[in-house]
């Protein structure tokens, strides 16, 4: 569980987080009914926002690791680091349980920015490939909305649960 109260790069760890309902992380630079991201207010202060919460997988983190950066939990601006769940094989739409209480839907991709690179050279480039097809793949994370709050602690179950179908490829928020 990560938050950060001002628009640093990085989230500090915390025992847990509170989710608000359609507004985010509760004391979180990012948290509000429209968007927060400083590149976004700066085109369009009045769009909603979709990026109230950012969920990296922490096989990346992983393979980062092995790849000679130095990552920990919360230093790519993640507020909730998971284990075992795919989150960029998700569709738009899936909605994650969090603990008992909270509920999120997952809406896009992260897109990864050169503020990656700002904090360690190179890392941009590792959190970005290509498929067989050429097309560019974003490692970064997931962003989501908050549909019912409730505390989330390190260790808390979280539950997968998919929108009917036809499903919706992930794409960048």
């Amino acid at each position: 569980m990560h938050q950060a109260p001002t628009h640093a790069f990085s989230k500090q760890p915390c025992d847990h987080i509170r989710l608000i309902p359609g507004i985010g992380v509760d004391g979180d630079a990012h948290a509000g009914a429209t968007v927060k991201h400083r590149s976004r207010v700066a085109r369009d202060p009045s769009q909603p926002n979709l990026r109230q919460v950012h969920l990296i997988h922490y096989e990346l983190i992983d393979e980062l690791s092995a790849r000679g950066f130095n990552v920990k939990p919360g230093a790519m601006g993640e507020n909730i680091t998971t284990r075992s769940i795919d989150l960029l094989a998700l569709p738009r739409g899936a909605r994650l349980r969090l603990g008992a209480e909270a509920l999120i839907e997952i809406t896009g991709l992260r897109n990864p920015c050169k503020q990656l690179d700002d904090y360690q050279a190179g890392l941009m480039n590792a959190v970005l490939d290509r498929d067989d097809q050429g097309q560019l793949i974003r490692k970064a994370g997931v962003m989501a909305i908050v549909l019912n709050g409730g505390m989330v602690r390190p260790n808390d179950l979280i539950a997968v649960e998919l929108p009917t179908k036809p499903f919706q490829k992930l794409a960048p928020v």
